[in-house]
């Protein structure tokens, strides 16, 4: 028989087979000759109070005999098909896209205006070391789109809209760890990422799609309210049925190009802020409530989230072990993001700690309509670039220095490669997100002891959360509202927050054109 329990264990008996089997066998009253295997079925750190424990939910094999689970694609040869969708974007959303299409026996044709992630790692080292910044080929534009170079991490809220495990069922496929399949966290790692790219590109193009590379959307061919075509690089015109928006939330010529074309566009709601890095000891310290980690814990992580007022501010994409990258997409202006190897063993800790901006936090923008969070947006970059030099270089503030308005006259080392420069964040934003930004930090203050520390940096800008604007869809076709077969999807339309969100997004997107309603 096969039993599933719960049990709660210390870290090194979770990270030991045999120990845990003896455990079990003492738990349920089992003999240990009897239990034949052991299998994780869900893990979490249960950090609460000291010491750690580790939550496990474990099928119980008694006297059963164990079979691995063995997962396969099954993806249909296309190079015949006569049906096609074309998708703009190979990022989570895009990718995924095109699986499913390989799936329903549709060809997908995927157009790509970054480079393929070998040859884009030379312009992530161009950012890095020379602040010079490739406007189609950086850590957002390029195979895999920003989630190959932002950490791999896949938690999601987005459970109601799909299968987070049939995402993950691929991501293992295709070379991920199986271990994204039971952590309450699942995590890959940016140094594993890029092999996973290039596996997942591989099928497709094995299956008879096609991706290109460099191969920029730059307009659209529109009659009667329809999609009819769309021009490639300038010059190249391609006839479209279905067209996939998946270009992620940094392309905003998508947003210029749509808006010139009269095609609907909505604000949207957005978050900003700073990227905020402590040593990594000391949120292992304050997390796991210990001098030490030890070898049996990972390094730590946080979730925080207050309400200021009627604002909530909040940490974004939390980094243990990680570092802090430049992403900027053009030439005048200074973007963060962070990211995380497999084995989260750098020095730092690093998180996005954001506030909301909303339509009427922004006045002076309105003139640009839908538009109005990109050129806010835009006009922060640019600020930060200024302030930074005029080159890569970040404005950062130490963390109480910040709080209490003074310029910071020492920056400590930090993990951000091209450099920071000692700028008060109060001359890059305005009062409103600085503002919220203090009291929250405060309160988290309050909720973490040792938190607010003078060694913990602020780097600005953090303004890449999400997308600024929404691309309107119907809510059961998922086709824009008013252009027949353009189809947005993922960040850069609106309707995700992540890999495996948008990797959701571009599913279902396939399966209503293909008309599977599952």
């Amino acid at each position: 028989m096969i039993k599933e329990i719960q049990i709660r264990v210390l870290p090194v008996e979770a990270s030991n087979d045999e120990l845990l089997k003896k455990i079990v066998a003492h738990k349920e009253s089992i003999l240990l000759s009897d239990i034949t295997h052991v299998e994780i079925l869900k893990r979490s750190i249960d950090a609460r109070r000291y010491p750690v424990y580790y939550q496990l939910r474990l099928a119980v094999y008694i006297s059963e005999t164990y079979h691995e689970d063995v997962f396969v694609n099954d993806y249909q040869d296309v190079r015949k098909a006569k049906k096609t969708i074309h998708i703009i974007g190979s990022g989570p959303a895009g990718l995924f896209a095109a699986l499913e299409a390989l799936k329903l026996g549709v060809k997908p044709i995927v157009f790509e205006r970054g480079k393929d992630v070998k040859t884009r790692r030379r312009d992530l080292a161009a950012i890095n070391k020379k602040g010079e910044v490739n406007t189609e080929s950086n850590y957002c534009f390029g195979e895999g789109g920003a989630g190959t170079y932002s950490d791999g991490k896949l938690y999601t809220r987005s459970k109601k809209k799909g299968s987070v495990r049939e995402v993950l069922k691929t991501l293992v496929i295709h070379g991920a760890p199986k271990d994204i399949m039971v952590d309450a966290h699942p995590h890959i790692g940016t140094n594993k990422l890029p092999q996973l790219i290039e596996n997942i590109r591989e099928v497709i193009l094995a299956k008879g799609g096609e991706i290109h590379f460099e191969n920029k959307m730059t307009d659209v061919i529109l009659k009667d309210n329809k999609i009819r075509g769309i021009i490639i690089n300038d010059e190249k015109e391609v006839s479209v049925e279905n067209l996939i928006l998946a270009t992620g939330h940094s392309a905003r010529d998508i947003y210029y190009l749509l808006d010139k074309k009269k095609i609907k566009l909505e604000f949207k709601s957005f978050a900003l802020g700073v990227r905020i890095e402590h040593k990594q000891e000391l949120i292992d310290k304050i997390q796991y409530k210990s001098k030490e980690r030890g070898e049996f814990l990972p390094p730590a992580s946080y979730s925080l989230v207050s309400q200021v007022k009627d604002r909530g501010v909040y940490s974004f994409c939390m980094c243990p072990g990680g570092v802090i990258a430049p992403c900027a997409t053009g030439q005048e202006e200074v973007v963060t993001n962070g990211w995380s190897p497999s084995k989260r063993n750098n020095p730092f800790s690093n998180s996005g700690i954001v506030t909301e901006v909303r339509w009427d936090d922004i006045p002076t923008f309105h003139k640009y309509g839908a538009l109005a969070g990109v050129y806010f947006q835009k006009s922060i970059e640019k600020k930060a670039w200024e302030l930074g030099g005029k080159t890569q270089q970040v404005p950062a503030q130490r963390l109480l220095d910040f709080i209490q308005k003074k310029k910071s006259t020492y920056l400590p080392k930090t993990s951000y490669f091209p450099g920071v420069v000692s700028v008060e964040l109060d001359n890059v934003f305005p009062a409103f997100i600085t503002n919220s930004l203090r009291e929250g930090l405060t309160l988290f203050g309050n909720k973490m002891k040792d938190y607010m520390t003078n060694e913990a940096v602020l780097h600005a800008t953090e303004s890449r959360t999400s997308s600024p604007v929404r691309i309107p869809r119907d809510r059961y076709s998922l086709e824009h509202p008013e252009v027949v077969g353009l189809y947005p999807c993922g960040e850069g339309a609106g309707y995700a927050g992540g890999i495996v969100s948008a990797a959701i997004d571009g599913i279902l997107i396939v399966r209503k054109i293909g008309g599977v309603n599952k």
